[in-house]
């Protein structure tokens, strides 16, 4: 259980040894954890309003941050200071390094009169003059706000999930749309997360489902059905089991929510698409959920500002579908 944040979380993620984790939250102060043993190492401080968003590249030098006070933020990971502050028009929805970790992609909200917009910025040598370059490329939205993105293979494409449920890829080298999905989600899309092998992607949308995709062609490949809005969805990077997280909007939950078992973290077959297991904790909505890189443990972060990091006993490894 790792306390430190004062608001709710938005985004927790693993770095790739999973040694780290990292969260952000309403409370305007990303934080970094040791995984292992729940110790918190230090705090990001400087953005102004809610942080809706965070990755960390593939060396955990650099960690990218995107928050409501309409800026953009490059940290390094060891020291917590600023890189670079890129300023937006809007407030940052979300933001992702790509797999070199030498590009990386941001996208801003459609509000105050802006539209909603797909920008990208090289930051292999960033430094503070990155605020006043201009981006490497930068697509503007007209149909549906990005609410959630993904870096599709070789970092040749970004795939990016929509407010109206839809799910397009983009080539970074055009730019410009490759693939569309249609409606398959009739709800705005909350959280995307890749499989593993980069070959599939997992979906949580406010239809009460999450989904299974192939990253290239964009077919629906498996449904998971649940009763209520799916915030967080992961793949596990060694067995075949989705976890999802989510409960009602902020603004129904009431105090019965917690018996009814709206809260739990929800474990289905990626294949055979059943439910095998719930796990309590929240006291409010889970926000975001992520794998532990082995496999072992995940980490879920709630509407109740706490991060719960847990680990699985040997019976989960046992094989339960025969």
């Amino acid at each position: 259980m790792l306390q430190g944040h004062e608001r709710s979380i938005t985004q927790i993620k693993y770095n790739r040894e999973g040694d780290l984790l990292f969260s952000c939250s309403k409370d305007q102060k990303p934080n970094v954890w040791y995984s292992l043993n729940g110790e918190r190492l230090g705090t990001y401080d400087g953005h102004q309003g809610a942080v809706w968003c965070l990755d960390v590249d593939w060396e955990s030098r650099k960690l990218i941050t995107g928050a409501g006070d309409m800026t953009t933020k490059l940290w390094d990971v060891e020291y917590g200071t600023i890189i670079a502050s890129i300023p937006t028009k809007s407030s940052v929805r979300t933001s992702h390094f790509s797999f070199s970790g030498n590009q990386a992609a941001y996208s801003t909200d459609k509000a105050m009169g802006q539209s909603c917009e797909l920008f990208l910025i090289d930051v292999r040598n960033a430094d503070s003059s990155l605020s006043e370059q201009e981006p490497t490329l930068r697509i503007p939205m007209t149909e549906s706000k990005i609410t959630s993105m993904l870096w599709g293979p070789l970092d040749e494409t970004i795939i990016t999930g929509h407010d109206n449920g839809n799910i397009a890829i983009w080539d970074i080298r055009k730019g410009q749309k490759v693939v569309d999905s249609g409606s398959d989600h009739t709800g705005g899309i909350n959280d995307m997360q890749l499989s593993k092998d980069g070959t599939m992607f997992v979906t949580a949308s406010k239809d009460t489902t999450a989904k299974l995709f192939d990253s290239e062609s964009l077919m629906c490949l498996k449904t998971y059905k649940t009763e209520r809005p799916v915030n967080s969805a992961a793949i596990s990077p060694i067995l075949d089991h989705v976890v999802l997280g989510g409960g009602q909007d902020a603004m129904e939950v009431t105090t019965t929510s917690t018996k009814a078992g709206k809260f739990d973290s929800r474990f289905f077959h990626l294949i055979y698409e059943e439910e095998f297991a719930r796990l309590k904790g929240h006291f409010g909505p889970i926000n975001s959920l992520a794998f532990h890189p082995d496999g072992k443990s995940y980490a879920s972060g709630g509407e109740d500002g706490f991060v719960r990091v847990q680990t699985f006993d040997s019976t989960y490894f046992e094989n339960i579908f025969e």
